[in-house]
């Protein structure tokens, strides 16, 4: 299997996470509104894997753009970043890239056009190496927290499907795995779209982890029979003061684990961190088509012409996070302040 999002022949390659686990197929976008599609349309998804297929999609509307004259070529290109950062509101890991690429795009002024193409493609290929070495520092600093034997609860897909590679909080029970801790995983479904059973269970399976899925509702149940030590999520979006946006449902495992005294952590890499918002209710959340609940998949589900709340993501209170697994580290509460320190230089 290719990575997630990989770059080949000035190509960005990307699995179509819309298709798994029965056919693994990859999409060729061959320019940056191709991207802007599979972001749109989750053929692509995870924050951090949304961040480098954006990094691509720059490289792209770089690559690809019409004009010889320098000003014009500044004005497609900003264009093309304006719709590549339209995609989606939540995942902040968009904005970090694009904004990253922006900059270094107008630090390139000078250079002839030929080698901006060239440096533009080199430093998204950077975000994606970047990204990588991330997850792979992460994983190792949140293994520790996992005790051996025990059984963790995740929601959604936080594996090599949402990143460059290796994953995030999947990352951190894979790690704990290859260690010899003996853990093992319950996994939620993950409705209305499923990530947990389509993406996360094909990558558990493949990993070689003991897991059980089960349903989102169930939850509760599990949790209070005992059969839970620890739950860990990914992150959309993570504010100055902990509040974390991440799949519809974690504020729910949150709050439960809250109940039944289980250490609740979130795994995300500091480009998820939005230090410029105070709180959680200052995140955009998504408000996704109304047939992804009334149908899976391509069938009805629920009577036609009805209303339909689908929010992509909730937020999780600060309080409810026992800690906050980046690649600098553990954050512990409270985190204001010591999320801000992640940046100083």
């Amino acid at each position: 299997m290719l990575p997630t999002v990989a770059w080949k022949n000035n190509t960005a390659v990307m699995i179509d996470q819309r298709r798994l686990p029965g056919q693994e197929v990859y999409i060729n976008c061959k320019n940056y509104r191709q991207v802007v599609d599979c972001i749109k349309t989750l053929a692509v998804r995870g924050a951090p894997a949304i961040g480098v297929a954006a990094a691509y999609g720059t490289a792209l509307a770089v690559l690809r753009a019409k004009s010889r004259d320098k000003t014009k070529f500044y004005k497609e290109v900003a264009f093309a970043i304006e719709e590549l950062r339209q995609s989606r509101p939540t995942a902040v890991n968009l904005f970090w890239a694009l904004d990253r690429m922006t900059a270094k795009i107008i630090a390139l002024y000078k250079l002839s056009l030929p080698e901006i193409k060239k440096q533009i493609v080199k430093e998204a290929r950077l975000i994606e190496k970047q990204d990588i070495l991330i997850n792979t520092r992460m994983a190792k600093n949140g293994a520790k927290l996992l005790r051996k034997g025990s059984t963790v609860m995740t929601i959604c897909n936080t594996g090599v499907l949402a990143t460059a590679g290796v994953g995030t909080a999947f990352g951190v029970l894979n790690e704990a795995h290859k260690q010899g801790r003996k853990i093992s995983v319950v996994a939620c479904e993950t409705r209305p779209l499923l990530q947990g059973s389509r993406l996360t269970a094909w990558e558990l399976k493949r990993a070689g982890i003991p897991f059980r899925l089960i349903t989102d509702n169930m939850s509760c149940y599990i949790m209070s029979k005992g059969l839970i030590q620890g739950v860990i999520a990914g992150a959309d979006r993570i504010t100055a003061n902990g509040d974390t946006a991440n799949k519809i449902g974690t504020y729910m495992l949150a709050v439960l684990a809250k109940n039944f005294k289980i250490p609740f952590y979130i795994c995300a890499p500091t480009s998820t961190i939005d230090i410029t918002l105070s709180s959680g209710k200052l995140i955009p959340i998504e408000e996704r088509k109304a047939e992804e609940v009334t149908g899976l998949q391509g069938v009805k589900t629920a009577p036609d012409k009805i209303k339909v709340y689908n929010p992509a993501f909730d937020v999780t209170p600060h309080e409810l996070i026992t800690g906050i697994i980046t690649e600098k580290g553990v954050i512990r509460p409270p985190f204001t302040g010591k999320l801000k320190k992640l940046f100083a230089k």
